[in-house]
């Protein structure tokens, strides 16, 4: 072999070993996950769950024989489960479009891409002190991007409340209209100009006008929420990840939802 051709045949083999290097596996994303903390943000749910008057409780109970009506039980069929009635906008939930919109994204229909996003978190309980049904305005997301940077185009944005930790304690005051809220300009601006691709909150409702405005306008819009949100307070302004998904009902129009964040 000449010394060029050596030479070319030593460059093309650290080109390779360079490339390979520089491209991460599946497995090395997987290592890094796996050592970051997850935060849970979703809310366990029963039969007295906090949920909209119009809906009425879940009811819970054992499952039977369809043939013998008799329970299902561990001790003479090695097994139980239990049959729920639930309504689909029960505790921490997914509303799709098709909640809203006739022809809207069904849950079986919203692209697996958008169940892990960047999450970003607005926190408006400074403000609650002496505004204690803040909506969230543009002002308010231009100032939290003097802080932290421009809301990323596809993110999942949040809105902090705290109203969370009256879900067990204190449903009644959980439930209370009106509450901290989005506005609509928020959310315009939100989708529009910053392009994000869902949006998530601690109440059980978008905003608190009497037509539903902000949650008529995102759903109409083919976007879809997260409702009753859990511990946005222990997840940072920026940097995490939110991964959120639920049952795959054929043309289903909401369900129960599990959401968690992978902090940075």
């Amino acid at each position: 072999m000449t010394l060029a051709r050596f030479t070319l045949a030593i460059t093309l083999c650290l080109a390779a070993t360079s490339s390979s290097a520089a491209e991460p596996t599946l497995a090395d994303a997987l290592k890094v996950i796996q050592g970051k903390q997850f935060v849970d943000l979703t809310h366990s749910f029963s039969p007295t769950t906090p949920v909209w008057s119009g809906f009425g409780q879940a009811t819970m109970s054992a499952a039977c024989d369809s043939k013998t009506h008799r329970p299902f039980t561990i001790e003479q069929d090695g097994f139980r489960t239990i049959f729920y009635s639930l309504v689909g906008q029960y505790g921490t939930h997914v509303d799709p479009p098709a909640h809203f919109r006739a022809d809207g994204l069904t849950m079986d229909q919203i692209p697996l891409e958008d169940m892990i996003l960047p999450l970003v978190v607005f926190d408006v309980t400074p403000m609650l002190g002496s505004d204690p049904n803040h909506a969230l305005s543009v002002d308010d997301i231009k100032a939290w991007e003097k802080a932290h940077g421009r809301v990323p185009a596809g993110a999942f944005a949040a809105l902090r409340t705290d109203m969370y930790k009256d879900w067990e304690s204190n449903p009644q005051r959980f439930k209370r209209s009106p509450f901290p809220a989005w506005s609509l300009a928020a959310i315009k601006f939100l989708f529009e100009e910053r392009k994000v691709t869902a949006i998530g909150h601690e109440a059980l409702d978008t905003d608190t006008t009497e037509s539903m405005d902000s949650e008529t306008w995102i759903l109409k819009q083919n976007h879809f929420q997260i409702e009753a949100m859990a511990n946005l307070d222990k997840v940072p302004p920026t940097g995490a990840v939110i991964v959120v998904t639920w049952p795959k009902v054929e043309h289903g129009f909401g369900f129960p939802a599990r959401a968690f964040a992978i902090l940075p």
